[in-house]
């Protein structure tokens, strides 16, 4: 995987709430993280936020490389075919 996650400040800022939040989720959506915290202000006519990501989050099977992990009994088990 060729992502870096060492990037992890976002801004965002809608009309409303309301579109703040369609904006938010829509991101979200489209690139499949989670928010580590947020902070939402309104200035001027508009609502921003300044979010944070969570860089240390890892995706274990990404289902191109032929590897699979499991959880066995409370412990990860991870298969890599070569």
């Amino acid at each position: 995987m060729s992502e870096d996650n060492k990037l992890n400040i976002l801004y965002f800022e809608g009309t409303s709430m309301r579109d703040l939040y369609d904006t938010m989720d829509g991101w979200q959506q489209q690139n499949r993280k989670r928010f580590l915290s947020m902070g939402i202000q309104k200035e001027s006519e508009k609502f921003c936020c300044i979010a944070l990501t969570n860089p240390s989050e890892v995706v274990i099977v990404d289902g191109y490389d032929g590897s699979n992990a499991q959880v066995i009994q409370g412990s990860l088990r991870v298969h890599i075919r070569e």
